[in-house]
């Protein structure tokens, strides 16, 4: 029998696009040193541009891929900037459980497609640092319910274009249906609700009660 191709994220790409562009615009924007990549299977991307990154994921695909550091050498390779991909470390964890990471260690920590990140994992995440969320499994839902995020971009891509929109926020993040809109309801449905303007994800600044100078410029 012909073993199964390993996990690479040079495959996963070829499924799900190469999502390096929206880590470079974000970079670009805030410049990030040290991320937090909850449920991150085997995309590689956000270390292309940043310094140092934490993957977690309890699939043994991703354990075995990032235990393979010379194949994640060289899927790096040629596609980083200069001082990014440093520090690639992989936890195989569950994310709704404590993790081996320092409280307020990360100030960027990114939510895609996979679950409620936001709600388990802000303790890893410095005041003033960004959450970066899609919709999908409601994260994003919730975080615009938080009044300590604030809305800082919506991400917009056309294939593998991305760009970060931070001119009249004020259309983002508003409901088609406003009952539905309650933390409540977006846990039990396990998904984002409908917007009027969707967009692929949003980028949040974290301004935890105490610390109201925390939240970063907007980018540009």
């Amino acid at each position: 029998m012909t073993p199964r191709p390993k996990a690479a994220w040079s495959r996963y790409r070829n499924s799900i696009g190469d999502r390096s562009g929206m880590f470079g615009a974000l970079a670009r924007a805030w410049a990030p040193e040290r991320a937090l990549y909850p449920g991150s299977y085997v995309d590689l991307s956000p270390s292309t541009v940043i310094p140092a990154v934490t993957y977690v994921d309890t699939d043994r695909r991703a354990e075995a891929f990032f235990g393979d550091v010379d194949l994640v050498r060289a899927e790096l390779h040629g596609r980083t900037v200069p001082g990014a991909g440093t520090e690639v470390e992989f936890l195989a964890a569950d994310y709704t459980t404590a993790l081996a990471v320092p409280d307020q260690g990360f100030d960027l920590l990114i939510s895609l497609y996979a679950g409620p990140v936001w709600e388990n994992c802000r303790r890893y995440l410095k005041p003033g640092g960004l959450l970066l969320a899609n919709a999908s499994h409601g994260d994003a839902s919730l975080a615009a319910l938080d009044p300590t995020l604030r809305l800082e971009a919506a991400v917009t891509h056309r294939g593998e274009t991305y760009l970060l929109d931070t001119d009249r926020l004020d259309r983002y993040l508003v409901p088609k249906n406003p009952d539905g809109n309650r933390p409540e309801l977006i846990r039990a449905a396990g998904r984002g609700v409908g917007y009027t303007r969707p967009a692929f994800a949003y980028v949040f600044a974290y301004a935890p009660a105490g610390n109201p100078g925390a939240a970063p410029p907007t980018g540009g």
